[in-house]
C-alpha cells in the first residue's frame, strides 16, 4: 500500500499511523537521507499539539537514531519553522509530525530536505521502498545516533518573521491559533511588531486542535471580529490551521479573506516594487476566476497547478516565480521561506495593509469572487469516478457550465474523499451541476457497497 500522499504520510494515530510504523519510517528516512549528507548533520524534528504527537515523536526519533543519525527535537512549532531551522542549522533534513488541518485523531509525518523543501516524489518512493527492509544499518556503541532538545533554535524562525517586516503599530489583530502549533509564536511576533493582539484558541491543547476553530472553521473568528467592530474597533482577524502552514483572514467589515485575496494583495504589492518575477503568480485549479480577472487588470498572470502546496511549489521553482499559493490559505513566498507559512503570510499581509494606509477590505476589494461550490463525497476508492452513471452526470454538468464556468473533480490526496467543484457566474447553475454529480456518486458508491457486502450465512447454510 502506498504510504506517502500529497503531503507526507497521514492516518489515524495508533491505528493506521502506529508508533511501530513511525519507527520504521524514521529508519528508512534517515537511511535514504544519509546518502547525501555527512553523519554529523542532524535531523530536525518538530510537531503540533496533537495528543499523539509525543508518542510518534518518540518513535520516529528512535528510528532515526537507530541508524546512526543525530536528532534535534524542537517540540511544538509551526511546520514552516522546521523548514527554516533545518536550513539555518545546515541540518540533514527536517521532519514534521502533524496532520495539518485534519481531525484530532489523525496525525502525519512529512520530511523536508536539507534545503528546506519538501522531498520530491522519487526520494519519498525510495524511503517507502525501505520501510520494511530487513537490512538497514544497526550501528552500536559510539555509532548510535543521539537525540537532544533544541537550545533556542526557534530563534531562527522568529528572526525570519521579523526581518524587514513593516511596523504594525496601531493595528488590532485577533489571532485564532486553532489550539495548534502557532498558539504562542503568532501572537508573540505580531505584538513584537507593534500590533495589539486579542488571542482566540491560543492554548496548547491537542484535544481541541482544529475543532470548531482556526482556518478550518472561521465562525469563532468572524464572531469575535464582528463584536469588536460593533463596539467601534477597527480590527483584522487571522486564523491558522493545526500546523500553521496556512492562514485565512477576516477583514474589518467582518468578511472572509481567502488565500485568493491574499495572493492578489501580495502579488500587487510585489508588482509595484518590481519584485514579482515573471509578472505572474502560481495558483491552483481551485483559484477563483475572480482573482484571475483582478490580477489580469494589474498585468499579473496566473499560472495554475494541481491542488497541493507541493505542486504549487514545483511550478514556482520550474518557472522561476516567487509567489504562489492556494485558496485554502497556503501561501509561499520564496523570498522568505521554502514552504507554506501562516505566520509569515500574516506578517506580510498585515504589513501590506499598514504600508498602504488603508484597510484589508479596500486592499482586496477588486477580487470579485465568482460563485464556487465545493462538495465532498466520502469514497474509499477513486474507481467510482469511472462508473457509467457518474460519467453521464459529469457530462451533463459540463454541458450546463459550457461557456460560463468550469468544473473540477478530484480525489483528495489526504482524505478518503472525492471533491467536486464547480464555478461560474450563475450560482443556481453551479449548484445544479455539483448536486447532480454528487447524487450520482453517492448512488454508485451505495450500489457498490451493497454488491461487495458478503451475504450473511447462518449455521444451517454450513
Amino acid at each position: 500500500m502506498k504510504l506517502f500522499g500529497t503531503d507526507g504520510i497521514r492516518g489515524v494515530a495508533n491505528a493506521d499511523l502506529t508508533p511501530e510504523l513511525a519507527f520504521r519510517v524514521g529508519r528508512a528516512g534517515a537511511t535514504v537521507l544519509a546518502h547525501s549528507s555527512e553523519r554529523h548533520r542532524p535531523v530536525i524534528v518538530g510537531r503540533d499539539t496533537r495528543l499523539s504527537g509525543t508518542m510518534l515523536e518518540a518513535a520516529i526519533v528512535a528510528g532515526i537514531t537507530s541508524v546512526g543519525r543525530d536528532v534535534v527535537v524542537l517540540g511544538i512549532v509551526p511546520t514552516p519553522a522546521v523548514a527554516c531551522v533545518t536550513v539555518r542549522e545546515n541540518a540533514a533534513a527536517g521532519v514534521v509530525i502533524s496532520a495539518s488541518h485534519n481531525p484530532i485523531a489523525d496525525n502525519g509525518i512529512k520530511f523536508f530536505g536539507g534545503d528546506g523543501f519538501k522531498l520530491p516524489d522519487p526520494i519519498e518512493e525510495e524511503i517507502e521502498a525501505l520501510i520494511d527492509a530487513p537490512n538497514l544499518p544497526r550501528p552500536v556503541g559510539t555509532e548510535i545516533g543521539m537525540a537532544r532538545l533544541a537550545q533556542n533554535l526557534v530563534r531562527h524562525y522568529y528572526h525570519q518573521l521579523e526581518e524587514g517586516a513593516t511596523s504594525l503599530t496601531g493595528m488590532h489583530v485577533v489571532v485564532d491559533g486553532a489550539f495548534g502549533a502557532a498558539y504562542a509564536i503568532a501572537p508573540y511576533v505580531l505584538r513584537k511588531l507593534g500590533a495589539t493582539v486579542t488571542e482566540l484558541n491560543c492554548e496548547n491543547d491537542g484535544a481541541r486542535i482544529n475543532v470548531g476553530c482556526g482556518a478550518t472553521d472561521l465562525h469563532p473568528l468572524l464572531a469575535c471580529v464582528r463584536t469588536l467592530r460593533d463596539s467601534g474597533e477597527r480590527v483584522i482577524g487571522v486564523a491558522f490551521d493545526g500546523d500553521a502552514d496556512r492562514a485565512l483572514f477576516v477583514d474589518e467589515t467582518g468578511s472572509i479573506v481567502t488565500g485568493d485575496h491574499v495572493l492578489f494583495a501580495l502579488g500587487c504589492r510585489l508588482k509595484r516594487c518590481g519584485s514579482l518575477a515573471g509578472d505572474a503568480i502560481v495558483g491552483t485549479v481551485m483559484t477563483n476566476i475572480g482573482a484571475e480577472r483582478a490580477l489580469a487588470a494589474h498585468g499579473i498572470g496566473l499560472m495554475r497547478a494541481p491542488v497541493g502546496d507541493r505542486y504549487v511549489l514545483a511550478a514556482m521553482r520550474a518557472g522561476g516565480y516567487v509567489l504562489g499559493g492556494e485558496q485554502s490559505g497556503h501561501v509561499i513566498d520564496l523570498r522568505r521561506n521554502t514552504t507554506g507559512d501562516g505566520p509569515m503570510t500574516a506578517v506580510l499581509l498585515l504589513g501590506a495593509v499598514a504600508e498602504a494606509g488603508s484597510t484589508l477590505n479596500e486592499l482586496t476589494a477588486e477580487v470579485v469572487v465568482a460563485p464556487q461550490v465545493l462538495v465532498n463525497v466520502r469514497a474509499r476508492s477513486r474507481e467510482v469516478l469511472s462508473a457509467a452513471p457518474v460519467l453521464e452526470a459529469i457530462s451533463r454538468a459540463e454541458d450546463r457550465l459550457s461557456g460560463s464556468g468550469r468544473l473540477l473533480i478530484r480525489p483528495s490526496g489526504t482524505e478518503p474523499l472525492i471533491r467536486i467543484m464547480a464555478e461560474g457566474d450563475d450560482l443556481a447553475t453551479v449548484e445544479e451541476a455539483v448536486a447532480g454529480i454528487a447524487a450520482a456518486l453517492r448512488e454508485e458508491i451505495e450500489r457498490l457497497e451493497v454488491t461487495l457486502t458478503p451475504i450473511h450465512q447462518t449455521t444451517e447454510d454450513h
